[in-house]
């Protein structure tokens, strides 16, 4: 791999191309956990790539972790002053990711759980190394609903015939059993992850460019069309809900059972 440049913060997300490629790498903390910083800087690579000549991008992440998800001891220690920061950056990455309009692909390396599900999902082609992590979406056993923008992604994602398996069950699925739902495109062996989402990625770029962007942007037409209808009063709602004080209880006997931290 060429390297072609380092985000300011390398030890969050670093920058590099494969031939003509970008790849993202995420590296934050132990777990890549979605928190302002994280998010901001998927945010800002996505939109500089946009008008850059890579005609497709790869995200994955690193030590056998894609993403698990929201940072909830981050938002633990926040409370509601940074959670009304951090909604509006997290729901952006969300909708620029999903209608980037030029291809992305998710080289799934290991856990890809809750906002880090939902992040794999937005892109075009999911890879999964096989036997790497589970993956699926948590909210609901965290006690939190969805942002519009994420739920709309699972469902545009996931087989309908799973789709309320998949949003209420909180199910964390490996990679066989992903696919069958529809969250994993493809399993490739760890070692090949990387080589073949690179591959996927400019199997894709191939296509003409204004064909692929309309076609993209038509696929999605209907999420932009619930999202303008119904978007902003589920936000809200979904917000309140977050930074309610009995949320705040939840997710501290989420932590406690799940990560063992406090």
């Amino acid at each position: 791999m060429r390297g072609n440049g380092i985000s300011e913060a390398p030890r969050v997300l670093e920058v590099s191309h494969n031939g003509d490629i970008a790849v993202l790498k995420m590296g934050h903390g132990k777990v890549n956990a979605l928190d302002i910083e994280l998010c901001g800087h998927i945010t800002s690579r996505l939109e500089e790539l946009g008008t850059s000549s890579a005609p497709a991008v790869v995200l994955t992440g690193q030590a056998g972790i894609f993403s698990a998800g929201v940072d909830l001891i981050r938002a633990l220690e926040g409370g509601g002053t940074y959670l009304r920061d951090f909604l509006p950056v997290l729901r952006k990455l969300f909708d620029v990711m999903f209608f980037y309009p030029k291809p992305v692909v998710a080289a799934i390396n290991g856990h890809a759980i809750a906002g880090g599900c939902v992040l794999a999902c937005a892109a075009d082609q999911r890879l999964m190394a096989r036997g790497s992590g589970r993956i699926g979406v948590t909210e609901l056993l965290v006690g939190l609903p969805y942002p519009a923008i994420a739920l709309e992604i699972m469902r545009f994602t996931a087989v309908p015939a799973y789709f309320r398996e998949v949003i209420f069950g909180g199910g964390r699925y490996p990679a066989e059993a992903a696919a069958t739902r529809g969250l994993v495109d493809v399993i490739v062996d760890p070692e090949a992850l990387l080589a073949a989402a690179v591959e996927a990625a400019r199997s894709l770029a191939s296509l003409a460019p204004a064909a692929f962007a309309l076609t993209k942007s038509q696929t999605r037409q209907p999420v932009l069309d619930q999202l303008q209808k119904y978007g902003d009063v589920f936000d809200a709602a979904a917000d309140e809900i977050w930074l309610a004080p009995e949320s705040a209880s939840r997710i501290r006997d989420y932590v406690s059972r799940t990560f063992k931290k406090i």
